[in-house]
């Protein structure tokens, strides 16, 4: 196909998209954006945004539970992401601590919801741990309900997850990897140099 096709089958789809968004016809609109700790994909409802996924995690697996979960009209869709696109953009610049988004929770319910509400607490370049985050959601005894909270939290990097620490200071586990999770942490604590 050439260029001059690819293009104007590109421009066809996004005219789609948006017949498709005027009509309330979409559930969930997503987007893919690149960042330090690699591709990401972005997904939002009308709510607001529903989901941050990690390219390990298998986007074609996320948009399959989010169609499962959400609604089946599931449509990439730039513009309705473009906001929460140039906010992470701009905390991957060290020019924003925190993030102006809706967010739609749906995807987390009871206590797990508790603890995603309570992650953005721990300030910008901060660390918690788990059992800090158990007692300040009034549960001491419920550190191992708190790490899956952390590791099933649908809205990473915005609801910071990645601040949580075991006691003993050490990483835990992050849905994103590691490898993430350092990165993040080593982006916020290098801002506050």
């Amino acid at each position: 196909m050439s260029e001059l096709a690819m293009h104007e089958m590109d421009v066809l789809r996004q005219r789609l998209a948006e017949r498709a968004a005027a009509e309330g016809l979409i559930d969930v609109s997503y987007r893919l954006v690149d960042s330090p700790v690699g591709q990401l994909m972005l997904a939002a409802t009308e709510r607001g945004i529903v989901r941050v996924a990690f390219a390990a995690e298998d986007f074609d697996a996320v948009l399959g539970t989010l169609a499962q979960k959400v609604g089946v009209r599931v449509l990439h869709r730039a513009a309705p992401l473009d906001a929460a696109a140039a906010q992470l953009d701009e905390y991957f610049a060290h020019a924003r601590t925190g993030f102006e988004l809706s967010l739609d929770h749906r995807l987390s319910r009871g206590y797990r919801l508790q603890v995603q509400l309570a992650l953005p607490n721990i300030g910008y370049g901060h660390t918690s741990s788990y059992k800090e985050m158990a007692a300040l959601t009034g549960r001491p005894a419920a550190v191992r309900a708190v790490g899956t909270a952390c590791a099933t939290n649908p809205l990473p990097i915005l609801v910071p997850c990645h601040r949580v620490l075991r006691s003993d200071g050490s990483l835990g586990g992050y849905l994103g990897g590691l490898d993430a999770k350092k990165v993040l942490l080593e982006l916020e604590h290098d801002s506050l140099r």
